[in-house]
């Protein structure tokens, strides 16, 4: 994460959003109670209620178009729907020290570089991958910058993204579906670990109502002590299992199951899909 010492040499940078959802919503109020001042921020939204919405709530700008959001803009965040990218940025006229960050899952370096002019423009592109909990300030994000991206380019995507949670850079672009195979689609794993768990709760005479209660909070409390104790959650995994007892019962009717076989068959399954969503929509650029 970005400390404070970042975040104010960051303070004077002009921020635009290109889209206005839920996602860059979050990030804009973190910014914001990080000490970013709201009246550097612009923001291009289409919806005129989701644009009033947050004006009111933050009080920063509203700029009529895109081409008026990233005049004189330092940062750019691309927080559209992938399949709006091209009509979004085609045509947009970025200084080449204007540093482009893009939240757009699958779309690839190269092809917001060539929707931006291709060779004509050299500035630094970031891509960045949060997941949903950055929501609630509690999100972690993938980051890759191209290679012309300067310390300071990358500093300013820190920055961002850090508004919401944490950052892990990557080196590789192709990891980037990775990341969005881990951590970006990662929520729903545990979602649907705790659903299921809360479902055999009632199958074994819980009411729905316990049984929900009592694997959504597991579900919490085990993630605040993986993240709180400072030690690895195979050690944590290890602590809780006495030898004979339920909990290795349990576990071990898990691998035997092939637990770990299919969580790696479902990583690999989205991490395909990443790569598959990538080319299709390189290709429709």
């Amino acid at each position: 994460m970005t400390d404070s010492n970042a975040t104010a040499q960051n303070s004077a940078d002009r921020i635009a959003f290109i889209g206005g959802g839920n996602m860059a919503a979050s990030l804009i109020g973190g910014l914001i109670a990080a000490g970013h001042p709201a009246e550097l921020i612009r923001v291009s939204e289409p919806d005129a209620d989701r644009a009033a919405a947050l004006q009111e709530r933050f009080g920063l700008k509203l700029a009529k178009d895109n081409v008026a959001a990233v005049t004189g803009a330092d940062i750019v965040v691309l927080a559209t729907k992938p399949q709006q990218v091209a009509s979004a940025v085609r045509g947009l006229a970025l200084s080449v020290d204007t540093t482009l960050i893009s939240i757009c899952a699958g779309v690839r370096i190269a092809s917001l570089r060539e929707l931006l002019g291709g060779s004509d423009w050299a500035g630094a592109i970031v891509r960045a991958m949060p997941n949903t909990p950055a929501l609630v300030g509690a999100g972690i994000t993938g980051l890759h910058a191209s290679d012309n991206a300067t310390p300071r380019a990358r500093m300013q995507a820190e920055t961002v993204l850090a508004a919401a949670g944490q950052v892990v850079w990557v080196e590789r672009e192709a990891l980037m579906d990775a990341v969005t195979a881990v951590s970006g689609s990662g929520p729903a794993y545990f979602f649907l670990l705790t659903e299921a768990m809360a479902e055999a709760g009632v199958a074994l005479g819980l009411s729905p109502e316990d049984a929900k209660k009592l694997a959504l909070q597991t579900f919490i409390g085990a993630a605040k002590m993986a993240a709180g104790e400072g030690t690895d959650v195979a050690t944590l995994r290890a602590n809780v299992t006495s030898k004979g007892g339920t909990t290795q019962a349990a576990l071990e009717s898990l691998e035997a199951a092939g637990f770990r076989l299919m969580l790696n068959t479902a990583l690999k399954a989205a991490d395909s899909r990443g790569a598959q969503l990538g080319d299709e929509l390189a290709a429709t650029i």
